[in-house]
């Protein structure tokens, strides 16, 4: 899963924890007859087969195998593991649909901060402070800094401007030709989704562009924080990338971006009559935040190191039967990359990915092998794209550049970093109240014993944090799904331990504990959604009173 916009600007690293061996159990789980039938005019189709995990695991022991070398995008590791998915793809007669053969290249431009050529200040009273790039801040290379800014600095909020919500952080504020410090997180008066939208790089620089904003400084409030400061930065020296394509560009315009250590905020708010104390603690709440001018400005001076480097998505096609539905396609989609080889920690320095997302990559392998010899109505896409990790690069391409009619597809179900870590009982569902794939989903899951719930931590924006978000930007209703806890258990805790420990880690790797039985039970709700969603005559449509049924009029007006 993407680092999360607040942070939108490096890949974060954390300490290698203590692992235990997987374990490896034996447990079937029967899809019930109700699953088997498709709602509406759809045909009844033949049992399933069931999962075990098993087949599972192997994929992920081979695309999360050191020799893989963290799967970096453009990198040889990646270049090995996305044809070993072509390669399982063509034994069970997957037809290739990229723009070659399976393929599907793409261009990027890789960006590093040469620090050596880079620095910042803090001007207060007509006094200098210089920034230590690690201690204090560190700038952002998802965005194409400028060579030199000198900018005063204004605090709005979460930075955010919702007109369906009646919020707006910037009323009577001056921000024209100043940096925006800002808070992450969201306000609980915006439902997450929408939040999470307007929370996105893309919207904050169209704001800022409108704004005349020159860029942003993101504070990440401590309440809510994935990983420490100490390991966020470890991870500022790992290139970023961009597509190498202007029109793909969706920073354009900012200036300068950054993150500030937590810790130090006050130095930021001395004077105001505001502590970070108080800040963050009215985040922790998601209650609004003041918005104030800073009787300070910044003096900031970047070098860009630039390469460029190509990787590709990998596209298969399992074709549908019915001539009227065939030529549409319900889209299954994860990423295979992840951050490559980075820093040591704990003596290890391959940052393997087994769980983000060799996992949902081999999920969604293992549902399409299982399709072979089924006869669904709809055709079936399979996107394994790459760059997640780098701002969901790929899937944006994809989306973009679709390899077949964009308005042929018909739904996009996303598989990122789902955490079989535990039993499921519960399946959360980014996108659940959004469109009728919700329902679906529910159906579905209700069959085998599991519930859906929507996202239990929207100050997270895990909306628009994976490869979904760019379908639902093209008007495509999409879902991401994942392992779900309620607030307060055990299981939370071991997600956030999790978190803590092993995400864009070393650690992450093929000696931590998996649920198998977790797994089997969610390919075979995932498979049961593929059959339903290809089989039934009408296509998922986007909820009257979803604010991204937007995006799907748009598309049509434009056709």
């Amino acid at each position: 899963m993407e680092q999360q916009p607040q942070a939108h600007v490096f890949e974060c690293l954390y300490n290698r924890a203590l692992v235990k061996e997987p374990t490896l159990l034996k447990l079937r789980y029967l899809l019930p007859l109700s699953i088997l039938l498709t709602i509406g005019s759809a045909a009844q189709m033949p049992t399933a087969p069931s999962f075990d995990g098993n087949a599972w695991w192997q994929d992920v022991k081979v695309l999360a195998d050191d020799n893989m070398e963290g799967r970096e995008t453009g990198s040889p590791g990646l270049k090995r593991a996305e044809a070993y998915v072509v390669d399982q793809l063509k034994q069970v007669g997957v037809q290739p649909a990229g723009t070659d053969g399976f393929y599907q290249p793409i261009k990027f431009r890789t960006r590093t901060l040469d620090e050596t050529k880079s620095g910042a200040e803090l001007i207060s009273n007509g006094k200098a402070q210089k920034l230590t790039i690690g201690d204090e801040i560190v700038f952002s290379t998802r965005v194409d800094l400028a060579p030199h800014i000198d900018a005063p600095l204004v605090f709005a909020g979460y930075g955010l401007r919702v007109p369906e919500a009646n919020y707006d952080d910037f009323d009577g504020l001056d921000v024209k030709g100043k940096v925006l410090v800002l808070l992450s997180g969201t306000p609980a008066s915006i439902p997450g989704p929408l939040a999470s939208h307007y929370s996105s790089a893309a919207e904050k620089a169209r704001l800022m562009r409108e704004l005349g904003a020159v860029g942003f400084i993101i504070i990440p409030n401590p309440y809510s924080m994935e990983i420490p400061w100490s390991r966020q930065i470890t991870a500022r020296k790992i290139p970023s990338m961009a597509i190498d394509d202007e029109s793909l560009n969706d920073t354009k315009g900012v200036q300068f971006a950054a993150s500030w250590n937590p810790d130090k905020a006050d130095m930021l708010l001395a004077g105001t009559g505001h502590t970070f104390d108080e800040i963050s603690k009215l985040g922790k709440d998601r209650k609004q935040l003041p918005h104030f001018a800073l009787d300070k400005s910044i003096k900031a001076q970047a070098k860009l190191i630039q390469t460029k480097v190509e990787s590709a998505n990998i596209v298969g096609k399992i074709p549908g039967t019915d001539p009227k539905l065939k030529d549409e396609y319900v889209v299954f989609s994860a990423h295979v990359d992840h951050i490559g080889i980075g820093p040591a920690i704990n003596g290890d320095k391959i940052y393997n990915g087994a769980m983000d997302n060799a996992a949902g990559t081999a999920a969604i392998l293992e549902v399409a092998k299982s399709l072979k010899g089924e006869k669904l109505k709809r055709s079936v896409l399979v996107v394994f794209v790459c760059g997640e990790e780098k701002g969901l690069l790929g899937s944006r391409y994809f989306a973009a550049h679709p390899t077949v009619p964009a308005h042929a597809m018909v739904a996009d179900i996303n598989t990122d970093m789902f955490l079989p870590i535990f039993p499921m009982k519960s399946l959360i569902v980014y996108g659940l109240d959004e469109s009728t794939l919700g329902d679906s989903i529910t159906e579905v899951a209700k069959s085998v014993g599991v519930k859906t719930q929507p996202d239990p931590e929207p100050q997270q924006n895990h909306f628009i944090r994976s490869d979904q978000y760019n379908f639902i930007k093209r008007g495509i209703p999409a879902l991401a799904l994942k392992n779900g806890y309620e607030k307060g258990s055990l299981e939370e805790a071991k997600v956030h331990e999790w978190s803590k420990s092993r995400y864009h880690a070393p650690s992450d790797d093929l000696e931590q504990p998996v649920d198998l039985p977790a797994a089997a039970k969610f390919e075979e709700i995932v498979r049961a959604l593929a059959v339903q969603v290809a089989n039934t005559d009408a296509r998922p449509t986007w909820h009257s009173d979803s604010f991204f049924k937007r995006y799907a009029e748009d598309q049509s007006a434009g056709r």
